[in-house]
């Protein structure tokens, strides 16, 4: 009887560890499927968001292209080229092919009007050099209709205080930098739409300002104006400079020299870039460009022109 009992409870044993077994192997094969299917069920879904992203198109940052601040930013010359007789769109690429980085859309000295200066400034973005209006004046509205309608850049004249450079960093830069009113589509952007806080952050990005210094007073107050926050340079009016000094013409005298040994050590100290406008003479550019000057107004149009065809009607005058 007790052999009987034992061997049926060894059975017993036996069954339950077979039941046992079984179970754990099914419960072993359903976790493998249940693995295996969230695995596809994951792959397949990225591959929907993969074929998602690509329908949408990547999301990128606004990305405005500066070509004049970026040969600044590489520490490289910044050459830029007047306009005084120019009136038609075709001169921003006519100028590129030639060499320079920025047009100097001259409102100071010049009867060019707004509408002709912003059509010029849309096109010369699209061919890589960088439109620049210099403005007549302080007034908020000479930065801004220009810079709503295509400028890429200010440049303003006769800038004698930290105070002046104060004011046009407040007329040209959007909030929180400046106080510039904030318009519609704009042609930088390409008349595209983006949020209002994306476009302020890219378009005060790549807005350069430039302030001129003109006067002994302008030299005298370079460090003041060169720590400004937001005025990206100083460009030397080289020429104004002279006359405000008694010394018309004399690019070369030791005056002026000392006044852009002052001029370039300030901006150096305060990360600004130096620049020179009036000097067209190669010798007396280099001696500038040594020192540091990099933002370079280089001539004008009417300049080159009349030295081609001066040229040109000496030669084949010459031909008889």
């Amino acid at each position: 009887m007790d052999f009987a009992l034992s061997h049926l409870l060894n059975c017993q044993a036996e069954l339950v560890f077979a039941i046992a077994s079984t179970s754990n192997r099914l419960i072993a094969l359903i976790m493998g499927f249940v693995i295996f299917a969230s695995r596809v069920i994951k792959n397949k879904t990225m591959a929907r968001r993969q074929r998602m992203a690509k329908t949408k198109g990547p999301k990128t940052m606004i990305d405005i292209k500066n070509h004049a601040k970026s040969q600044l930013e590489a520490g490289q010359l910044s050459l830029g080229v007047g306009l005084r007789q120019a009136r038609t769109v075709d001169i921003g690429k006519a100028m590129k092919t030639a060499g320079f980085d920025w047009l100097f859309i001259d409102m100071e000295h010049n009867s060019m009007d707004i509408d002709i200066a912003t059509q010029i400034s849309v096109a010369a973005q699209d061919a890589g050099i960088t439109p620049l209006v210099r403005v007549p004046g302080f007034e908020h509205y000479h930065a801004t209709r220009v810079l709503d309608g295509g400028a890429q850049g200010i440049v303003v004249p006769h800038v004698d205080d930290a105070k002046t450079a104060r004011q046009m960093v407040s007329n040209c830069f959007y909030p929180p930098v400046g106080h510039r009113s904030m318009t519609g589509a704009l042609p930088q952007l390409d008349f595209q739409s983006h949020a209002i806080a994306e476009v302020a952050e890219a378009v005060n990005a790549a807005t350069l300002l430039i302030v001129m210094v003109e006067t002994p007073t302008g030299v005298e107050n370079a460090e003041e104006i060169a720590a400004v926050p937001g005025i990206d340079g100083i460009l030397i009016g080289t020429n104004d400079l002279c006359m405000e000094m008694g010394i018309p013409g004399q690019f070369s005298h030791p005056r002026v020299k000392e006044a852009y040994q002052k001029v370039i050590a300030a901006c150096h100290k305060h990360g600004k870039h130096p620049g020179m406008g009036g000097v067209y003479d190669i010798a007396t550019m280099q001696t500038y460009i040594d020192m540091g000057a990099r933002f370079i107004l280089s001539g004008s149009d009417f300049a080159y022109m009349m030295a081609g065809a001066r040229d040109q009607a000496a030669k084949v005058r010459d031909l008889l």
